[in-house]
């Protein structure tokens, strides 16, 4: 992003399939860096959780619904700016009869 933008290097762009995962998702990302010692300068749409913004300033991250991340379509938006994908490892404890239990 810093090539098109002046206000972040990096765009992190995730999904959720309901507004419940995506505040999951924003909470546990939150989380993981607070333990670093590193907040966010700004936070929005936390209450209703279509589309969360976590402002880290050189990182932006967005969590987005499935449907709002389809309607806003980021990545058409910026199609223009180099990407990287990530596969990510499914946590494991995902598909455990009592997880969550």
């Amino acid at each position: 992003m810093s090539g098109a933008v002046s206000y972040t290097d990096c765009f992190v762009i995730c999904s959720g399939n309901t507004a419940r995962q995506t505040k999951a998702i924003a909470d546990a990302i939150r989380e993981g860096l607070r333990h670093r010692r590193v907040r966010p300068s700004r936070v929005e749409g936390e209450r209703e959780a279509e589309w969360i913004l976590l402002d880290y300033l050189d990182v932006v991250v967005h969590v987005f619904t499935t449907a709002a991340r389809e309607f806003y379509r980021l990545e058409a938006l910026w199609r223009d700016v180099p990407r990287i994908e990530l596969d990510l490892p499914r946590d494991e404890t995902e598909d455990a009869p009592d997880a969550g239990a």
